[in-house]
């Protein structure tokens, strides 16, 4: 009876680290706006539809555990995982990946709606079924399969009562699919050699260091004017955002702009990829801020 408690435990203690909980912490934290947006509140009614989806994303990331686990071992950055370094086994973690779809599929659909289930599910298809396959074999499947990151925020929109095609949501939505590609360029020119390795294809196989520096700055450009799009919609309540969202757009151009110059150092795509991540984060805050407290005076 230890020994089978010792072992459940055993399998159990891997699953952050299948589900991703790291990244699918984010993807709950997105899923939140596009329910403040609407709502213009935070209550309880939130927990259950952000949970439904942090349950999904989980799922489909343990999925492609499962998917990717021999491509996994051939990389310095993933040989640690919990299938490469034996620490459950392929079946396992399949298992754990489709319970977990299943319970969040669950939870989503009991606390909000038939529509935000169906975003749900489309979007551990595209991870799992379309993205995941593919990126073996064109580089730049990284551009449809940023789809995914633009979904979370429009299931927390749909979620409180909002409308599925209503402007406001989905231009905040296109700024998290802009942001999806520069973000998953700057980690693979980070990680070119491990990829490479694996067999996947990189773009930095197609152009060459300057030219790759000059595509991502563009995409962070693009980054930076659909934000600066997003108050056209009657995101915002006060100036005071707007001045800081333009103060960031501004800081985060600046900030990465020695790409065109020192390309060739992988230290500056490095600083680039965790400055457009502070940057998604910190608008996230000035979104969430805008509506929660600046709305009531």
């Amino acid at each position: 009876m230890i020994k089978v408690i010792k072992y459940i435990a055993e399998k159990l203690s891997v699953i952050p680290e299948l589900g991703k909980f790291r990244i699918t912490f984010f993807v709950s934290i997105s899923t939140s706006i596009g329910y403040i947006l609407h709502r213009g509140k935070i209550d309880l009614q939130i927990i259950l539809p952000i949970l439904g989806v942090f349950l999904l994303a989980s799922g489909s990331s343990a999925i492609n555990h499962f998917q990717e686990r021999k491509y996994d071992a051939l990389m310095e950055r993933t040989k640690n995982r919990p299938i490469p370094s034996n620490r459950i086994d392929p079946v396992s973690a399949f298992l754990i990946g489709i319970n977990l779809l299943l319970i969040g599929s669950v939870v989503l659909y009991l606390s909000s709606n038939s529509t935000a289930l169906f975003l749900g599910l489309f979007s551990a298809v595209w991870y799992n079924l379309f993205y995941t396959p593919l990126k073996r074999k064109f580089a730049f499947v990284v551009i449809p399969g940023a789809l995914i990151g633009a979904i979370p925020p429009i299931i927390g929109w749909v979620a409180s009562g909002g409308y599925l095609f209503d402007l406001k949501i989905l231009m905040v939505a296109f700024f998290f699919f802009i942001w999806q590609i520069p973000h998953f360029w700057l980690l693979v020119v980070i990680h070119s050699n491990d990829y490479e390795r694996a067999g996947f294809p990189t773009i930095s196989k197609i152009y060459n260091s300057l030219q790759i520096a000059r595509i991502t700055f563009v995409w962070i450009a693009a980054l930076v004017v659909s934000c600066f799009l997003i108050p056209i919609y009657n995101v915002f309540n006060k100036p005071i955002s707007l001045v800081l969202l333009f103060a960031l757009g501004i800081w985060l151009l600046f900030s990465t702009k020695n790409m065109l110059t020192q390309y060739f150092d992988k230290i500056i795509f490095r600083k680039a990829f965790l400055r457009i991540n502070f940057y998604v984060l910190f608008v996230i805050l000035i979104i969430s801020i805008d509506k929660l407290i600046f709305k009531v005076f």
